[in-house]
């Protein structure tokens, strides 16, 4: 009886796997279709497709950066005794 519930342990944790493989493949697929989709649509409608440009057309314009160049650097030291 024990050799027999080990069997059922056993394929009852090989069909869960296998379940659980299929359903993370459907969800990298439906992940790679989105992207897909999106990345059509930016090259359509002729901007750049990039996390960096997604957050920068988001992001509000600061006042507190009056400074467009990364040129400027202001820089205080103080000795700490």
């Amino acid at each position: 009886m024990n050799t027999f519930s080990q069997i059922l342990r056993g394929l009852l944790f090989f069909i869960l796997t296998l379940f659980g493989m299929v359903m993370a493949f459907i969800f990298m697929l439906s992940t790679a279709i989105a992207i897909g989709v999106l990345y059509i649509v930016a090259r359509i409608k002729g901007r750049p497709f990039g996390v960096r440009a997604y957050w920068d057309s988001r992001r509000p314009p600061s006042p507190a950066r009056p400074f467009k160049s990364k040129d400027v650097i202001d820089v205080e030291m103080r000795e700490i005794p």
